[in-house]
Parts: structure tokens; C-alpha cells; sequence
């Protein structure tokens, strides 16, 4: 059975009548958006806008900051004291080592080297990136310079040689004392102090005298350190071939052992100027004889003080001197010096010296030579001396050799102070100064 409810029909009428639609659904009411979310929704867009824009230019400036830079060739640069970043990045941009001084900023505080940046003198490799230049800037691999103190110098010398380098700063209170320095060649930063390099000299001679010391032989006829100094320093001044230093040790060291004055023409030339170093002319015959404390043709043994500040190879020549029985040296006219014996192999030694004088002076027109080493005014006679008198401890002559004319005496040695063979007169130039270095001629 149909339990379906039964639709009356409509009349005709009532079907033709249109129906009105029904009523729309009552609208939703829509909940109205935080303020603070919708700042919120902004913000991260403009951050995640912003952080792509940074991102590319990171990427940007990485690639900048490695790529090769426009400097042409090798290039040194002083950045100055207290520059800070923008100061740094427009003097690059203004000496062509960068061309976007902004991107260089950029990559130093990125990478976090711009506290680190110091100043001084830097050396840049043609087409630097800004990458390694910062490296090298934030490192402070600074250049270095040098200067070359030859052996043989006064203290007196050195310091005006130190005076006179224009790359070093500050003063040096006093000269050092004489033999306290070791002469080397030094390395330094633009700017360094001189008073720091004079410092630097006298630590290395204590530390390498101090060396040479403990390895001394128990016969050595100095005492103390000081003495070993001194004797050194007469070897030093006496010849400046390196084959020859041991050998000159030894002659003295004999003397010394045989209470022989040791005769040495520098130490007349100390005695009389000092610390100056040199004369500027030849030593005269009264000056041979004239008391000094420090001319040991009057005195007896070592002078009180070295008369110049020896380097490490005269140092190591005194304590390992060649045993030999040589007592004497002379001029053989090569640039080195004949030993003898006894006086007579001497004597003939020194008439060869004298043949090779003559002969210099001939080819010159009778000009002296201007090689002459020996520059003890000779006498207006003939020149037939031999050694000075021997005197015992108290002044007395002694009995001299047969056939010796007394009261003479022989150039035993050689002093090349004031000649054109003078190494002091020949001034060293440090290469990285703006100074001119002469031409030198043969």
C-alpha cells in the first residue's frame, strides 16, 4: 500500500500564476582580520623580498670581491695610521687596486675583517683581488726592508748610518759601547724605531759572544769576554778576507803569548780619533810613537777598548786561530798580506811590498798609488827599517837581530784607513731607500 502523500493538482489558473523565488540564506558574518596580524603578514613579505635582494647582492659582491682586480702590474701601497674602512676602500679605488670601493666595504664587514685592518706598507701582486687584499691588509704582512751594518764599524758610524736611513723613526739616546753591537744585516717594517734596532744589535752580539765564549780553547791568551772583543776587533780591522782572519788571530795571539807588542796601525788610527773611525789621510811617522792608550806600538798587550764592533767570523777567528808560529804580515800586494816567522823572512816580504810600491808609482807617472795600503808616511831617505826596538816590561831595548840598524823599525802592518780601499769610506746604500745609488766605476 502507497503511503505517499497525494499532490492535490492545481487548478489552470493557479499553474500559469508564476512563483516567487525563495528567500536568499541569511549571510555569514564574516570575522574581521587582526591589525597586528596583517603587519605581521607584511613584515615577513618585505623580509623574504628583502632577503632574496640580499642574497643576490652577497652573491654579487663574493663574485666581485674574487674576481681579479685592475691593477697592472706590481704595486706597494702605505695605508696611514688611523684610516678606517671608507678611507681604506677610496685610497684602493684611488690608486687603481679597486674599482667598486662600495663592494669592497661591503665584503669586509661580511667577511669580518673590517676591525682587523692595519696600517702600514703593503706589497700587491698585479691583479689582486679585493679578496686578498683584504687578507693581506687584515694580516699585516707588512713589507720589510733592510740594512746592512758592515763588520768593522764604530758605534760611532753605525748610529749615524742608522740616523741617516730614512725609513726608520725616532732617535738613539748615545752610541752604544764600543764592540757591543753585532754588524748584520737587519730586517725592519717602514717606521721602525732605530733606538729598537740599535737594541736588537746589541742582544744578538751578547747571545753570540756569549756562544763563542764557551767553545774558547783553555790556552787562549785572553782572560774575559771583553778581551776577546777587543782582540777581535783588531783582527777585524786588519784584513777583510775571511781566509785570512784566523791566520792574523794567530799572529797576535803568538805575540801576546810572547809579550810582543802587537804593532797593529788601526789601533794608532783609534787612539787618535776615536770613535770617527778614520783619519782621512795617512798616519805620520811622529804619530807612531805618540802615546795613546790605545796605540799598541807603545803600549804593551790588548788597549783597554775594541776600536771597532767586530762581526761574529772575527769573534770565531780569535778563539779558533791557526797555530802557527807567525809573528808578522805585510801587504803582498793582491789584497791579502804575506806572513813570516822570524824578521828576516819578514824584511824580504816587505822589500817585495816595496818593488811592487815602485813599480805602482811608475805606472802612475810617479803618483803615489792610490792602492797603497800601508800609509805610514816613509822617510825622506832611503827606506832600509827594520823592526821597532823590542823593549822589555820596563822600557828597556833589548838586544836586536844581527844586521838590523838600530832604532829603525819596519810597517809590520797595514792600515788602509782614509785610501781608496777603505771599506768605510765606501758607503752601503740600502736599495729600498729613494736614495740614487752611484755608478761605480772600475
Amino acid at each position: 500500500m502507497n503511503d505517499t502523500p497525494r499532490v492535490a493538482p492545481k487548478s489552470p489558473s493557479e499553474a500559469l500564476k508564476p512563483v516567487a523565488p525563495p528567500a536568499p540564506p541569511p549571510k555569514a558574518r564574516r570575522r574581521r582580520r587582526s591589525p597586528f596580524l596583517s603587519m605581521l603578514s607584511g613584515l615577513f613579505t618585505i623580509a623574504l623580498v628583502g632577503a632574496g635582494v640580499v642574497g643576490a647582492g652577497i652573491a654579487v659582491v663574493s663574485s666581485q670581491s674574487k674576481s681579479p682586480g685592475p691593477l697592472a702590474s706590481d704595486r706597494v701601497l702605505i695605508i696611514p695610521k688611523e684610516s678606517g674602512l671608507t678611507e681604506i676602500a677610496e685610497l684602493l679605488q684611488r690608486e687603481g687596486l679597486v674599482e667598486h670601493p662600495l663592494s669592497f666595504r661591503i665584503a669586509a664587514i661580511v667577511g669580518g675583517d673590517w676591525h682587523k685592518l692595519q696600517a702600514g706598507e703593503y706589497l700587491f701582486k698585479a691583479r689582486v683581488s679585493p679578496k686578498e687584499i683584504l687578507d693581506i691588509i687584515s694580516s699585516g704582512k707588512v713589507v720589510e726592508h733592510s740594512i746592512t751594518v758592515p763588520e768593522g764599524l764604530t758605534s760611532e758610524q753605525i748610529v749615524e748610518r742608522l740616523r741617516n736611513n730614512e725609513l726608520l723613526t725616532g732617535e738613539i739616546a748615545q752610541a752604544p759601547k764600543e764592540g757591543s753591537i753585532l754588524p748584520d744585516t737587519y730586517r725592519f717594517p717602514r717606521g721602525f724605531s732605530r733606538q729598537a734596532i740599535i737594541d736588537r744589535m746589541a742582544r744578538d752580539q751578547r747571545v753570540i759572544l756569549a756562544r763563542i765564549w764557551e767553545r774558547r780553547p783553555a790556552d787562549l791568551p785572553v782572560k774575559t769576554p771583553q778581551e776577546l772583543v777587543i782582540l777581535a776587533s783588531i783582527v777585524e780591522k786588519e784584513t777583510g778576507r775571511a781566509d785570512e782572519r784566523p791566520r792574523v788571530a794567530g799572529v797576535f795571539i803568538n805575540r801576546l803569548n810572547q809579550k810582543m807588542k802587537l804593532q797593529s796601525d788601526p789601533t794608532i788610527v783609534y787612539g787618535l780619533v776615536g770613535g770617527k773611525g778614520t783619519l782621512g789621510r795617512p798616519i805620520q811617522r811622529n804619530e807612531i810613537t805618540q802615546a795613546t792608550p790605545y796605540n799598541t806600538y807603545v803600549i804593551t798587550g790588548l788597549p783597554p777598548g775594541p776600536i771597532a764592533n767586530p762581526g761574529r767570523a772575527a769573534m770565531e777567528a780569535v778563539v779558533n786561530h791557526s797555530r802557527t808560529k807567525e809573528l808578522y804580515f805585510v801587504a803582498d800586494g793582491s789584497g791579502g798580506h804575506a806572513f813570516a816567522e822570524t824578521l828576516d823572512q819578514h824584511n824580504r816580504n816587505v822589500g817585495r811590498w816595496r818593488q811592487i810600491e815602485t813599480t805602482r808609482s811608475q805606472q802612475q807617472g810617479g803618483k803615489p798609488s792610490g792602492d797603497v795600503v800601508d800609509k805610514i808616511e816613509p822617510p825622506a831617505g832611503p827606506d832600509n827599517r827594520t823592526e821597532a826596538p823590542a823593549t822589555d816590561n820596563n822600557g828597556v831595548p833589548v838586544a836586536q837581530p844581527a844586521g838590523t840598524v838600530a832604532g829603525t823599525r819596519a810597517r809590520a802592518f797595514d792600515a788602509s784607513e782614509g785610501t781608496a780601499r777603505d771599506p768605510l769610506l765606501n758607503k752601503t746604500f740600502d736599495l729600498n731607500s729613494p736614495k740614487q745609488v752611484p755608478q761605480l766605476k772600475p
